[in-house]
């Protein structure tokens, strides 16, 4: 801490305060005894010494909290002992994964769990975070693998009746008899907890319930969420153990709790879909130790969370021929390519300036395609309100989509059905049909599905690996392919 030069003249003048990067936020040399004290705002975890009432990060009103902190935590934050390994000296033996026995979220974690991974799973209310968590921990457990169940949320009692709904016969069985509920919200109890069972993975519920006897702070707040999540990681490490961390979703679509949680943790994966659906997708944001965008596609039933064995049938209308304003896109979410269809509608404003609203694609990819639309096939859409959705829920924001989104829209505004057949290409500016990547999965893919024909970009055309029983339509242009689909 630098000395205040103010100090020295005899002037009165705020404490002068220190920023350290990382998990550490701005202190302040006011302290009451051994407390450092900080304001800190509770939508991204930005500290001001001072009380602000606009956030000059995330632009929040009224959102900082003071927190207080010991100089023991700062200290035990700011850096740990460790001795220094030489990079040739590091062991390159593959980490052995754990499986789950559930290939959906196998594969969203990149084949398996890794001991000593920190997961973050976060989604809105009622989407299954905790039943897919209480699935895998009873697949675990089948493994001879013990796991400590924390909740600060339901009593053992609430636990045990979802897990006789989704276990079924297992349970008479005798299934569950390594898997120990802890209902408590005190870290230290949890952690006493895991001294106890000694667990083989772990997984608390929630982040933001969980809080520490040694911060004044409110459960939830910035402090209480990120020293919540350095004592899970510091438990994983140390007994190289998964440990899971459910994490709710605020109104902005974005998991409470400051942005630094997720830089913490190892795997963060989000909740998607709409509820009104019996489908649950979850995407990997971010992965140590695989694909990052990685989806998992599941049906929600009576026994809870199933992994989805048709994925692309669930995006797809149940008939043969489509009809005016849809297409058939390959989407390439991660390393798995997957048919979504793509819906568009075109009508007359009764306004001055159309509409466009959109619904699982970016709003401001389609004001470009539109706009692309009318300057390179000279068609007027500036008194049309456009509405583009996405079948089923999914989240399309894959440039290779681009093909689709525009055949569905032209094919809106003329009224006319198109073939039917899977769209592959990205657009630019100057209407010219790019390549896309993976086209030999894509093409399998919609050959798997029944689909005898796909236009994709000339530059993908001929395909390296052929595939048979489809065929391929190349394009250059936006007015080549304005030919083909009608």
């Amino acid at each position: 801490m630098r000395k205040n030069p103010y100090r020295q003249e005899g002037i009165k003048f705020p404490s002068i305060y220190r920023r350290v990067r990382g998990p550490v936020v701005i202190y302040s040399t006011a302290m009451t005894g051994k407390l450092l004290t900080s304001f800190e705002c509770q939508s991204c975890g930005y500290s001001s010494p001072k009380w602000l009432g606009r956030c000059p990060d995330c632009g929040s009103w009224n959102s900082f909290v003071e927190e207080k902190r010991s100089r023991a935590e700062v200290h035990s934050i700011q850096g740990r002992g460790g001795r220094a390994t030489r990079l040739g000296d590091v062991a390159t033996d593959v980490i052995p994964r754990i499986g789950t026995h559930n290939p959906e979220f196998d594969r969203v974690l990149g084949g398996g769990l890794v001991p000593g991974a920190l997961i973050l799973l976060g989604g809105e209310p009622g989407a299954g975070k905790s039943t897919l968590l209480l699935q895998i921990a009873r697949t675990l457990q089948r493994d001879g693998r013990r796991v400590l169940y924390a909740s600060g949320e339901e009593s053992v009692q609430q636990i045990k009746i979802r897990a006789d709904r989704i276990g079924g016969a297992e349970q008479a069985a005798g299934s569950g008899e390594d898997i120990y509920l802890l209902a408590e919200s005190s870290l230290e109890r949890i952690l006493d907890a895991v001294d106890e069972v000694k667990p083989a993975a772990i997984v608390i519920d929630s982040v933001q319930t969980t809080f520490s006897e040694t911060l004044d702070s409110a459960p939830g707040s910035v402090s209480q969420v990120r020293h919540v999540a350095m004592e899970a990681l510091r438990v994983a490490k140390s007994r190289n153990l998964p440990v899971f961390l459910i994490g709710h979703i605020t109104k902005d679509g974005s998991i409470a709790g400051p942005k630094s949680l997720e830089h913490i943790v190892d795997v963060v994966l989000y909740f998607e879909g709409e509820r009104q659906q019996n489908h649950r997708i979850v995407r990997a944001v971010k992965n140590r130790f695989g694909a990052a965008n990685e989806v998992g596609i599941f049906e929600m039933t009576a026994r809870g969370l199933v992994p989805a064995a048709n994925p692309s049938s669930l995006f797809l209308l149940e008939r043969d021929e489509l009809s005016a304003g849809s297409a058939v896109v390959c989407a390439l979410e991660g390393t798995r390519p997957l048919l979504v269809e793509v819906q568009a509608l075109v009508v007359a404003t009764q306004y001055g300036t159309g509409r466009r609203v959109a619904n699982g694609i970016d709003y401001n990819r389609i004001s470009v395609l539109v706009a692309m639309l009318e300057k390179r096939l000279g068609v007027q859409m500036g008194g049309c309100d456009i509405y583009v959705n996405t079948a089923g829920g999914l989240e399309i924001d894959e440039p290779g989509s681009d093909l689709g989104i525009f055949a569905s829209i032209l094919s809106s505004f003329r009224n006319r059905a198109l073939v039917h057949s899977v769209l592959l290409g990205e657009l630019s500016l100057s209407g010219d049909v790019r390549p896309v990547s993976q086209a030999h999965l894509r093409v399998r893919e919609a050959a798997a599905m029944g689909f005898r024909k796909c236009i994709l970009p000339a530059g993908n055309f001929p395909l390296v690996d052929p595939v048979p029983g489809i065929e391929l339509v190349p394009v250059k242009t936006v007015a080549q392919l304005a030919d083909v689909l009608f």
